[in-house]
């Protein structure tokens, strides 16, 4: 057939039977209810145009501001959204079925732009080092495109550049998470994995000081996170193959067997169940790596020591919300028909994530590394809350996950303070005697530790009260003991780093603690004030995380 007649027929074929021109169907899309996704990676577009246009001496200034601005707006969004009845009532899917709005997604897009904003004031914290000529230094490298100990570095360093590009990297990074919990088809959950990883590769390699250990800390995430992608998409195309659908209530309804129409093709694939649980286990598994769950843990230490510790922060609390929201909505959403073929998968996997993160943080002598096993230890017990797999379940993590990362930024912000010559004094030994030399920093920091052993009075106890009692309900009291234990294990670390800071002798030539800035100042206060809250008052939050815990398919 030639070319012409292979036109002619695809033309006949495409065009009505009244002679008309085909038109294609825009696509609707419901801008109100995605306005607090839009806020932010509008204004990290915004923020790329400063770099390129705005004049380097002010450029610091219009960044904070823009960032600032857009956070405070994309939060006010989500509590409009929330106001109006879209985490109940109103629930619905938006962007042509790529986007749910429900509570879940408002509820964790919300914190995702509280600790981002609480992050970012980390991020714009000038004062603790020293000037460098005359010039305001903060934590990340003067120029990144120069090398380590270069003339360029140095000419850089003296001119007094800043590398201003880290807030529109933080706000693509928000703009992916606030994606990911809320992607209500594969593709978009991969695509917003993508957005929020990448600015984390790069930020991860911007530490101004030891900035070999923090490149080689970027290619390490860089590599294993390229391979935990590979594993998602491969995954993501099994279970495509599998239902002929990447959207998630179809692949439910096909994993059911409600599904109304069953073509040839699809009757073909829905008898092969090799390719439903192979693709759930990768899609699976690229989200145990984000958030750190062993046995896909090994690139947590080694990162979250060599990065920028602001980054540090920013990246322990918000990723682990962002990637727990996402595991919660593809189990119960995607795969409750699956549930007897993953909880028991889940339970070994959250078993071994406790014990693991819990035992090996005893050995840690950096404080950086120790807080590394500690997420990882956490990600064990929230995933205590996932494996109820009841409305309970989905509430605790929500409140867990709430308490947990504004602990975690707190906790962050204060490693930043305590400082020697060579920058920040993260090896345990140096922090001897803190309590001594600075009372309020070690008690506030105490407060941390606490919350993260879980001692009553704090969020971590209200927390994990909440994970461990919807398990048990959920049939999965052995898993609530193995919590309970390893969450006694690692009180003993947090209490020695305690006993260490107020009952140990300071060293003559031991770190001090900086003055820093209302804006670190206040991302501690933050901080220290929900820990406090959660712990004392948990009620009113518990509630919320109760009312915002129904998933719309």
């Amino acid at each position: 057939m030639s070319a012409s007649a292979v036109h002619g027929l695809w033309t006949d074929l495409a065009a009505p039977a009244d002679g008309s021109i085909a038109k294609i169907p825009a696509p609707t899309i419901e801008y109100a209810q995605l306005s607090p996704v839009l806020i932010v990676i509008g204004a990290a577009v915004l923020g790329i145009l400063v770099e390129a246009f705005v004049p380097r001496r002010v450029r610091y200034y219009a960044q904070f501001f823009l960032s600032a601005v857009a956070l405070a707006s994309g939060f006010a969004a989500v509590v409009a959204l929330a106001v109006g009845g879209y985490a109940t009532t109103r629930a619905g899917i938006a962007a042509e079925g790529a986007i749910a709005v429900d509570g879940p997604a408002l509820f964790l897009q919300g914190v995702i732009m509280l600790v981002g904003l609480v992050a970012m004031f980390t991020f714009a914290e000038r004062r603790l080092d020293p000037r460098a000529h005359g010039n305001h230094v903060d934590s990340f490298a003067a120029q990144a495109a120069s090398v380590p100990g270069s003339e360029s570095e140095k000419a850089a360093v003296k001119a007094g550049f800043t590398t201003t590009e880290v807030f529109p990297l933080l706000l693509f990074a928000v703009g992916g998470m606030l994606v990911f919990p809320a992607a209500n088809d594969l593709l978009t959950l991969f695509i917003a994995l993508e957005v929020f990883s990448l600015p984390l590769y790069l930020l991860c390699a911007l530490a101004r000081r030891k900035r070999l250990l923090s490149q080689e800390a970027a290619v390490k995430y860089f590599l294993l996170g390229a391979f935990a992608s590979a594993f998602t998409l491969f995954g993501i195309a099994l279970l495509y193959g599998y239902s002929g659908s990447v959207a998630y209530g179809r692949i439910a309804q096909v994993v059911e067997g409600t599904v109304g129409e069953v073509s040839p093709a699809l009757a073909g694939t829905m008898g092969n169940d090799v390719l439903l649980l192979l693709g759930a286990a990768l899609v699976t598994m690229g989200l145990l790596f984000k958030v750190g769950a062993v046995p896909f843990h090994m690139w947590t230490p080694d990162v979250y020591q060599g990065a920028p510790t602001p980054v540090t922060g920013f990246m322990a609390a918000a990723t682990k919300v962002a990637a727990f929201g996402a595991l919660l909505r593809l189990l119960y959403v995607v795969l409750p028909g699956l549930r007897w073929d993953w909880r028991p998968v889940m339970w070994g996997v959250a078993a071994v994530t406790m014990v693991i993160g819990a035992i090996v943080a005893i050995t840690q002598t950096d404080i950086k590394r120790l807080l590394a096993y500690s997420s990882i230890a956490h990600a064990g017990f929230i995933l205590a809350g996932v494996i109820a797999a009841k409305p309970e379940g989905i509430s605790s993590v929500l409140f867990y996950l709430a308490a947990y990362s504004f602990v975690t930024v707190g906790a962050f912000a204060v490693v930043t303070l305590v400082r020697d010559a060579g920058g920040e004094a993260t090896h345990l030994s140096k922090w001897a005697g803190l309590g001594r030399r600075s009372p309020l920093v070690a008690a506030v920091f105490a407060v941390f530790l606490l919350a993260f052993a879980g001692i009553p009075l704090t969020s971590g106890f209200a927390g994990k009260f909440a994970v461990f009692k919807a398990a048990a309900e959920g049939g999965a009291a052995p898993l609530v003991v193995v919590g309970v234990l390893s969450s006694a294990v690692a009180a003993f670390f947090y209490i020695r780093v305690i006993v260490l800071m107020f009952f140990s002798e300071p060293k003559p030539d031991g770190p001090t603690v900086a003055v820093a800035s209302p804006l670190t100042t206040a991302a501690i206060a933050v901080g220290a004030a929900v820990t406090v809250v959660l712990g004392v008052a948990p009620q009113y939050f518990l509630d919320l995380a109760s009312q915002a815990g129904i998933f719309v398919r």
